[in-house]
Order: structure tokens, then sequence, then C-alpha cells
């Protein structure tokens, strides 16, 4: 095979190996669907709690918010940065964009 496909031909193990899952029954070539890192649930109680411990304490970290409410550490980030839109400015969580109201009331400073 090699002095027809030369070096972009697959290898004997490779060929073998389809040729042993054809025979078991397998006919599609595709890969079959592998376990992913699980999507991130949240629902509008955890966004809400979260939200409050931080509107109470600017100053909370992310351990002290996974301690308090019982949820994992990449569930407790993916609320702040992604649902909220906080991030840390001076040790203290700040929304990264300014709703209407707080717009103009910097315009009014």
């Amino acid at each position: 095979m090699k002095e027809v496909y030369g070096e972009q031909c697959l290898a004997r193990y490779t060929i073998f190996r389809f040729c042993q899952r054809y025979e078991a029954g397998r006919v599609n070539i595709k890969d079959l669907p592998r376990p992913a890192q699980a999507h991130v649930v949240t629902n509008s109680a955890t966004i809400s709690a979260v939200d409050e411990l931080i509107r109470q304490n600017r100053r909370i970290t992310t351990c002290e918010i996974y301690v308090e409410l019982s949820i994992s550490k990449g569930t407790v980030h993916h609320v702040i940065h992604k649902k909220l839109g906080y991030g840390k400015v001076c040790a203290q969580w700040v929304p990264k964009h300014l709703s209407g109201n707080q717009k103009t009331a910097r315009m009014g400073v």
C-alpha cells in the first residue's frame, strides 16, 4: 500500500483495527461519541444566591461562596463571570459592564 499511497498510507495496525470493528458489526466510520465535560447547569436560585452574597460582601472570595452554598468551584466561577458579569478589582467584585442607570449617574458626576 505504501507503494501506491506513499507516506499518506495508514499503518497496518490501524487497518487491522478497522477490519476487526467491521467484522464485529460496526459499519459507521465516524468516531463514537465520547464523554465530555459536563455542562454547568445553573438555575436562577443559584444565580440569585451568589449575587446576594456578593452584594452583602464585595470582598467575599469564590472559596467562601462555594463553601457557603455547597456548590462546585467551577459553578461559582461560571455564575460570577458569565452569568452575573462580575470581575475582581482591588479585591472587590465589581460589574464588568455598567447598567443604564449607572452610566447616567457617572455622566452626572
